[in-house]
């Protein structure tokens, strides 16, 4: 039977569709809404189910059954279309963890809620035009993210069409899920210490229940800060965000080091020339979080301008091991006493 040739592989047509829908419904729901938080509301799920599509090739149908129902298409290699490929299991697995733990911190800051919208995008509606801004709203907003979205699902691909020689897991794999987990961790504990923090700045009421690793004893001094800079704040400004850049560099890792190319891919399949293509959605993703943090720290400059300007030249943006470095180069410049005080207050960087 001969099929009518498509631009798009075969592997990639359902999710296509499905990022084409999901970028149509975010844009339209934000223009009825008035509220562009829309995507940020899909963000926890969207990467997941890309890669629940490719690591579970097999088990879709050959043909549509409804309406946006995955499928496999008759085109796909008979391979890789019928054999369960365990290193996208795994990696399906690993993206199940994260998708918990951002969803249940996104559910307990209220962002699930129609009616939340990210502080961020009020600020930068306030700066832009109106119709400028609605131009971000669809280029940006709408079809740069949920494609992004899409392309955090291509590791999850490249390790699902690989030749069959490299399907057995091994020590590359089981190390990658240990630095995941770890990582993952990691995260969750920044995000409770975030937590925490916020809860007692609105409250002044320690949580003794607090997670254990989030039992921060703060301070009126800190709650008169207005922003976090103890327990894993005090060595990154923005721990949680490295976490997350980190979680997808290791995703690219698991389909690069079981099989540093493809050529010997399943005859007639077609799909990225080589995995290192895995890296371009991190890369990406990481360009974007950079420059988000670069707009969020301007906000936070704006409301706390001496105190957060001494915590970006006392603490590194993302990676921890730069810290050291930045204070050792406000002694040099005999400020670091300053910036301490104004960071850490009385009690100095005790975490």
């Amino acid at each position: 039977m001969s099929l009518t040739p498509s631009p798009i592989p075969p592997t990639f047509r359902w999710p296509v569709q499905f990022c084409i829908f999901s970028t149509v419904t975010t844009y339209v729901l934000s223009i009825i809404t008035g509220n562009v938080s829309q995507v940020d509301r899909v963000w926890t799920f969207l990467p997941t189910i890309f890669t629940a599509y490719f690591a579970l090739l097999p088990l879709w149908p050959s043909k549509p059954v409804l309406p946006l129902f995955p499928y496999t298409p008759e085109d796909v290699n008979a391979q890789v279309a019928r054999e369960w490929n365990p290193r996208a299991l795994l990696m399906l697995g690993l993206q199940v963890t994260w998708m918990l733990r951002l969803s249940y911190n996104t559910w307990r800051r209220g962002l699930f809620s129609f009616k939340d919208e990210d502080y961020r995008w009020e600020v930068l509606r306030q700066k832009l035009p109106a119709w400028f801004f609605q131009v971000v709203n669809l280029t940006f907003i709408a079809i740069i993210q949920n494609v992004l979205l899409f392309m955090l699902g291509i590791p999850a691909h490249n390790a699902a069409i690989s030749p069959p020689s490299s399907h057995s897991l091994g020590p590359s794999d089981y190390a990658l899920t240990f630095l995941t987990l770890l990582t993952l961790a990691v995260e969750f504990t920044a995000d409770n210490q975030q937590f925490s923090y916020q809860t007692y700045k609105r409250t002044g009421v320690l949580n003794t229940n607090d997670w254990w690793g989030a039992r921060i004893k703060w301070t009126p001094e800190d709650a008169q800060r207005g922003f976090v800079t103890r327990g894993l704040w005090a060595w990154s400004r923005h721990p949680n965000f490295l976490c997350e850049q980190t979680v997808w560099f290791l995703q690219a890792l698991f389909p690069i080091l079981a099989s540093p190319n493809l050529a010997s891919l399943p005859r007639g399949l077609s799909g990225p020339a080589t995995p290192f293509v895995s890296l371009i959605p991190p890369i990406a993703l990481s360009l974007l979080f950079f420059s988000s943090t670069l707009f969020t720290e301007g906000i936070s400059r704006s409301k706390y301008p001496t105190a957060y300007g001494a915590y970006q030249n006392r603490v590194a943006m993302f990676v921890p091991l730069l810290t050291p470095v930045y204070g050792w180069v406000l002694s040099l410049r005999g400020k670091k006493e300053w910036a301490d005080q104004l960071v850490y207050g009385s009690g100095k960087k005790q975490e």
